[in-house]
């Protein structure tokens, strides 16, 4: 039987994720709608889809209503980096909560499923490990990350009242750590500047004794996992964690970046910034049980297919591509 083709809503679609999502939705067969306000989502993204007669494009901030037909939601606008969240946190905050009041009003008067795109932050500094999604976090309510982790917290809870009390459709997912092809080369997040500084031959920076630990999922596991939760009956609301369970060290992974670049970069050392979690890794019990999926690129061929992006990215813009490496390795 063949795939029933729907109606989709991608807000954020022309961020990193979003434009990944989009396009394993067009290549089900879907109808794509694509809304994005370029704050850090780029054209350039999207730009090979723009052909697709599936898809359409809309220039929208979700801070304000938005009236359309569709079938089903992914809601992931809200800019995800430190760097990105941290420039303007009163309106990443609004993001997350007048973004996620607007999208639920929009399912509502549709009657159409949506899948909210959360974030690991929601645990915070955690004092459980691994985190299970019945850990309630530990979180500082009013430090520099607060806009991204209440922001996000709050639109959990705005969906689950929406559930509660409209019946609504929802899904949420935890999103951990996630890395690949069309990351934002300055968005401050550890893999795309470890890969950035390699390739120029530059110091890699590395905040605190780089013994913090991080869970890394390849961006194709993590869209797999987001259409498998949208793709589960009423009974599976989540919250999910979709994340790779392997951990590492921060500076394990510079020392690994470093290897798959061939480059001479060495480490310098960094104050660790305010609320920097000091562990991070996902219990994905689940995702395993309820949706039949784990993530399945490990992260060196991941990495390797990273580093050719950022390369790519170098070479289009002159900007000293190659310096002090020798050449990517698989």
């Amino acid at each position: 039987m063949g795939v029933t083709s729907r109606r989709i809503l991608v807000t954020g679609g022309a961020g990193f994720l979003g434009s990944h999502l989009c396009e394993r939705l067009l290549g089900a067969g879907h109808d794509v709608l694509c809304v994005d306000n370029y704050f850090t989502g780029r054209r350039d993204n999207v730009a090979h889809l723009i052909g697709n007669p599936r898809f359409e494009v809309m220039r929208h901030d979700v801070t304000f209503p938005l009236y359309v037909e569709v079938d089903e939601i992914y809601n992931l606008a809200c800019p995800a980096s430190p760097v990105h969240y941290q420039h303007d946190p009163v309106q990443t905050t609004k993001t997350s909560v007048h973004g996620a009041i607007n999208m639920l009003g929009l399912a509502k008067r549709l009657r159409a499923k949506i899948l909210q795109a959360s974030t690991s932050e929601v645990y915070g500094d955690p004092t459980v490990h691994p985190q299970t999604e019945d850990y309630w976090g530990h979180v500082n309510p009013i430090g520099y990350r607060s806009c991204y982790d209440e922001g996000k917290r709050c639109a959990e809870t705005l969906f689950f009242d929406y559930h509660r009390q409209h019946r609504l459709r929802i899904k949420v997912a935890r999103i951990f750590n996630t890395y690949g092809p069309r990351m934002h080369p300055q968005d401050g997040r550890v893999v795309s500047n470890f890969v950035m500084q390699a390739l120029r031959g530059e110091a890699i920076t590395i905040y605190g004794a780089g013994e913090q630990t991080r869970s890394f999922c390849y961006v194709d596991d993590l869209i797999g996992g987001l259409v498998a939760l949208m793709e589960t009956g009423d009974a599976v609301t989540g919250p999910v964690n979709i994340g790779n369970p392997v951990e590492m060290t921060i500076r394990e992974l510079a020392e690994l970046v470093i290897e798959l670049t061939g480059s001479r970069s060495t480490l310098v050392f960094e104050p660790l910034p305010q609320d920097d979690p000091v562990q991070r890794r996902p219990d994905i019990s689940l995702a395993r049980s309820a949706l039949g999926w784990e993530p399945r690129v490990a992260l060196r061929d991941g990495l390797a297919r990273t580093i050719t992006y950022f390369d790519g990215l170098l070479g289009q813009s002159g900007s000293g591509r190659g310096a002090g490496r020798e050449q990517v390795r698989a």
